[in-house]
C-alpha cells in the first residue's frame, strides 16, 4: 500500500519543485493579519507546515520569534532565501516527529494548511505534537477548512464539531470566530480557533 501524501516527504518534495503548490497564494494568510490582535505580540511561536514562509515572516514582523517548519527541503530553501530577519528561521522538520530541542518551546502555534493535509488517522498524533511544542499556557491559533472541499484531498475538510473531538483533551477553546477576511474564493470555507493548552 503506498504512503499516504504526508507521510511520505517525497510527495510534498516534488509538487514544490514542479510547482503544484496552489496552497502557495503569494501573501500571508488574512485570517492571521485579522487574528494578530488576538494574541500577544512576543515570544517563540512555531509555523508547522511553513511553505514559503509567508505567515512566518509576518509573525517575525510583528515582534515574534519565529521558526517555520516543512516537509520539504525544496519549501524551506525557498523560505530561507526570502529572509525575514533575524527574528525568523526555518527548518526541514516533520511535525509529527519534533526533535526534542522543539518540547516545550514555544508560547503560539499558528496553524495555516499543515493540519488539513494530514491524513485523518494521523490527526490526533498532530494534536499530541502540538501540546508537546508549546509550553505551559501556550496558545494554539490557527484557521481550519470547512467540511466543504475538494473530492480527492489533500486537504481533508471536517465539520467544525469535529475540532473538538481533536482538540478538547489536549486543549481549552478561548475563542472561534468566521474571518471575515479570507483568501479569494475561500469565503465562508474557514473558521479559526484560538486554544489554550490544557494544563
Amino acid at each position: 500500500m503506498p504512503a499516504a501524501p504526508l507521510d511520505n516527504p517525497d510527495y510534498w518534495e516534488s509538487r514544490y519543485r514542479r510547482g503544484d503548490a496552489p496552497w502557495n497564494r503569494g501573501m500571508p494568510s488574512p485570517a492571521l493579519e485579522e487574528a494578530l490582535w488576538r494574541i500577544p505580540k512576543r515570544g517563540r511561536a512555531l509555523v508547522p507546515g511553513c511553505g514559503y514562509g509567508y505567515d512566518a515572516r509576518l509573525l517575525a514582523d510583528h515582534g515574534w520569534e519565529v521558526v517555520g517548519i516543512d516537509f520539504s527541503p525544496a519549501a524551506v530553501a525557498e523560505a530561507q532565501s526570502r529572509s525575514g530577519g533575524p527574528r525568523v528561521e526555518y527548518e526541514t522538520v516533520d511535525f509529527l516527529a519534533l526533535p526534542e530541542k522543539f518540547t516545550e518551546a514555544f508560547d503560539l502555534i499558528w496553524e495555516h494548511t499543515c493540519f488539513c493535509a494530514i491524513p485523518p488517522q494521523r490527526r490526533q498524533d498532530y494534536v499530541r505534537s502540538a501540546r508537546r511544542a508549546l509550553k505551559a499556557g501556550g496558545k494554539f491559533l490557527g484557521v481550519f477548512f470547512l467540511e466543504t472541499g475538494p473530492s480527492d484531498p489533500p486537504p481533508y475538510c471536517f465539520a467544525p464539531h469535529e475540532l473538538d473531538s481533536f482538540f478538547t483533551s489536549d486543549f481549552l477553546l478561548e475563542a472561534e470566530w468566521l474571518p471575515s477576511r479570507c483568501y479569494p474564493g475561500r469565503e465562508g470555507e474557514e473558521i479559526v480557533r484560538l486554544l489554550i493548552r490544557n494544563d
